[in-house]
């Protein structure tokens, strides 16, 4: 898979480890910054990264910064990003398999690298539960809130 990655200054350092994760496992990785711990606005990477992830140019995204939640926040405004917040490898497993979520959010001030790599793990070798009705029935309901509220990229004017 091609999983976009970014960061903020906080996060910087965990973004690393999860990219060498990533890569060790075979995906293809596109990072989107930033590339060092000098300090930045964590929308500057993540906007650019979710829109990759919108438009099919990456197949999922793994974002970290503090704690996690700036990231979501900003990737979950875009048009077919699913973003959650995870602290554990249980939750990873259940924003996958309950909420075919294709971004994942990180805190790097709130977790260690240890537990990031396995919530990372659960997360990327966790499949849908398409062909379970409930859950399929409640990830439409919430595709139908974006088609009410967000416009689709290509109705964007730049």
């Amino acid at each position: 898979m091609k999983i976009a990655v970014s960061s903020d200054h906080a996060g910087f350092a965990l973004k690393e480890e999860v990219k060498a994760l990533l890569e060790q496992e075979g995906h293809e990785v596109l990072d989107f910054g930033p590339y060092n711990e000098e300090p930045c606005d964590l929308s500057d990477y993540v906007y650019p990264a979710s829109l990759a992830v919108a438009e099919g140019k990456a197949d999922r995204g793994i974002f970290v910064d503090g704690v996690g939640y700036g990231s979501a926040l900003i990737a979950n405004k875009i048009y077919g990003v699913y973003a959650a917040v995870c602290q554990d490898p249980f939750c990873a497993k259940l924003a996958r398999s309950h909420s075919d979520t294709n971004v994942l959010c990180l805190g790097g001030k709130i977790i260690g690298s240890a537990l990031a790599l396995e919530i990372v793990r659960a997360w990327m070798t966790t499949n849908y539960l398409s062909d379970i009705e409930k859950y399929t029935n409640r990830v439409d309901k919430v595709k139908k809130i974006a088609e009410k509220h967000l416009k689709k990229l290509d109705e964007i004017q730049e």
